[in-house]
């Protein structure tokens, strides 16, 4: 203890005797005579005295540090040591060293403050801040400074450096050069060691007070108790960094993990053990029409079909993944009843689906089980795979090697038609030339020629249009392409009552085009034409030339097409026909 604090202390045990001994003899005067007073009323002014010695030393050794001791520092003191206490609730490391750091130097009076870190890392100590007093010039230090004195040792609380600066100090001589330079330039006569469970986490750095004294054993008792919150709040900090740190990682991954989700192309949900959405990704919106919000938390029984529902509940207790193929999925699978009243008992406020589907679409369903990282099974993962564009190609495609076979078929029947027709058109002619023109036998046989002629021409267009043309764009007569295919339909119209109109310019600029996907273009046009006149009508075809541009405009008497189907005629797998009717 030094000579300050002994002298304080002395100062205010005889402040306290004194006040007690006069109290008593005072108590003596008043209440009793001294000639008068018994032996138990002594003893029990003496246990008085006693008692009321303690704290009225305390009174006495609060207000002298108050008004004589520490004067304009007390307040400062005792709100050092609540301030150490509210230290703990801090999670910004910088922000309470520099709160602590102008505590110090304001309570204690000291030149300046340094804080050093352990490196968790490197397992070294490194400078962190150096607060200096209001007025005085910032401390310029080297950027390598040799702390290697600085250890976590348990021994002592603090290190004490009488004379940092003068490198020949009895204490400091038997350090290393390097380190009596980094001593002499911090200029720290205290190195206050902060403890958390038994490991230094960092130390303080205090020098002199502004007036070159020594800290007093009170001030350095002060400084090690607030070491012991710094630690406290140092490790809570590093803790609350960590956490964030992870739970910016956590939120990171998540995001990656949503982000895969969202952008594959199939359908995916998350269900629990008591079948209760937990996932519903962007795409299987999309199939379904129902939106995540009021998905999320119901029952796959009320979001699909009972035979969907059947085909999950099959596998339920299965642990392999299970496969169902070309499954139908309906575009609104539930009545709007059925979906307000789950809303309602899952206290969900429903959300108009933003793209709602417009078919039914046909989907490949994979079923796995949804397991944990300890490999226990927490629910299902289903994937919707949707497979309507592609089930119609692929029966667009075995439709066109039927209409390939069928064409193949047509050519060898037009080759075979061909010879009778050459073989009957020859002989009427021949048979023409012996007759007079005015023999009735004459027109007939002109008439036979005609027919014959003009059942050439159907068979070489029939051959034409099952004939495989290449994609090579060349020089095509846009009337001609349309004759020849109006003469392919002409059978089939005049049986239904349809009647063909053709208004076809004389001239059309020269186009390049391939006549055989022409013609495939307008067969579909003109049949399209006649399956929408059932009870006959007029196609009506018209042809023009417009600013070096040849124009085709087909128009027909039938029903036409409903407003709610204009937008969907460039699908290529939409039609309103029934089965079997293309």
């Amino acid at each position: 203890m030094d000579v300050d604090i002994i002298f304080q202390q002395g100062y205010v045990y005889t402040l306290a005797t004194l006040a007690v001994i006069g109290t008593f003899y005072g108590l003596i005067f008043l209440i009793f005579n001294t000639r008068n007073i018994t032996p138990p009323a002594f003893v029990v002014l003496i246990s008085f005295a006693t008692s009321v010695f303690q704290p009225i030393r305390r009174w006495i050794q609060e207000q002298l540090d108050r008004w004589v001791f520490y004067r304009d520092r007390y307040d400062a003191r005792v709100t050092l040591v609540e301030f150490a206490r509210e230290l703990s609730s801090e999670t910004d490391v910088n922000a309470m060293l520099s709160k602590v750091s102008d505590r110090l130097i304001r309570t204690l009076s000291i030149q300046h403050v340094g804080f050093f870190l352990l490196n968790e890392i490197s397992g070294r100590f490194e400078l962190h801040s150096l607060t200096q007093k209001t007025g005085k010039q910032p401390k310029q230090i080297a950027s390598s400074l040799d702390l290697s004195f600085l250890e976590d040792t348990t021994d002592k609380p603090y290190l004490f450096f009488e004379r940092p600066k003068h490198l020949r100090d009895i204490v400091s001589q038997e350090l290393p050069e390097s380190v009596r330079e980094t001593m002499g330039e911090l200029d720290f006569t205290y190195y206050v060691a902060c403890r958390s469970h038994g490991k230094t986490l960092a130390f303080i750095g205090a020098s002199r007070t502004t007036e070159g004294d020594f800290l007093s054993s009170d001030d350095i008792d002060l400084l090690v108790t607030l070491s012991n919150y710094v630690a406290i709040a140092i490790e809570n900090s590093r803790l609350y960094s960590s956490l964030e740190r992870k739970a910016s990682e956590y939120e990171r991954l998540k995001e990656f993990s949503e982000n895969i989700v969202e952008s594959i192309n199939v359908g995916i949900l998350a269900a629990d053990l008591e079948d209760r959405v937990e996932s519903w990704n962007t795409q299987i919106e999309r199939l379904t029409g129902i939106s995540r919000a009021e998905a999320v938390g119901r029952t796959l029984s009320e979001l699909f079909p009972a035979e969907l529902v059947s085909n999950f509940d099959e596998f339920r207790s299965d642990s392999g993944v299970h496969n169902v193929y070309k499954a139908s999925l309906p575009p609104r699978v539930q009545s709007d009843e059925q979906v307000e009243d789950g809303a309602r008992r899952h206290g969900l406020e429903l959300a108009k689906p933003t793209n709602p589907p417009v078919r039914e679409s046909i989907v490949n369903i994979a079923i796995a089980p949804l397991i944990s990282k300890d490999l226990q099974r927490i629910g299902r993962l289903i994937i919707f795979d949707d497979v309507t564009d592609r089930d119609e190609l692929e029966r667009r495609l075995v439709q066109a090697d039927k209409l390939s076979s069928i064409g193949l078929l047509a050519a060898g029947v037009a080759h075979e038609v061909n010879t009778p027709l050459a073989v009957i058109s020859t002989y009427a002619q021949m048979l023409a030339k012996q007759v007079s023109e005015d023999d009735q036998k004459s027109k007939l046989l002109e008439k036979i020629a005609k027919q014959t002629f003009r059942a050439s021409e159907i068979v070489n267009s029939l051959l034409n249009f099952s004939r495989t043309s290449p994609t090579d764009f060349i020089a095509v007569d846009l009337n001609r392409v349309i004759r020849e295919t109006a003469t392919l339909v002409e059978h089939q119209f005049q049986k239904v009552g349809v009647e063909t109109r053709l208004e076809l310019a004389d001239s059309l600029p020269v186009m390049r085009g391939n006549s055989g996907k022409l013609q495939q273009v307008f067969l579909n046009l003109f049949i399209n034409a006649r399956d929408a006149m059932p009870g006959g009508g007029l196609l009506s075809v018209r042809t023009w030339a417009e600013a070096g541009l040849a124009h085709v405009e087909i128009s027909d008497t039938g029903q036409g097409i409903s407003p709610e189907h204009l937008r969907r005629i460039y699908d290529p797998f939409f039609t309103t026909k029934g089965p079997k009717k293309g």
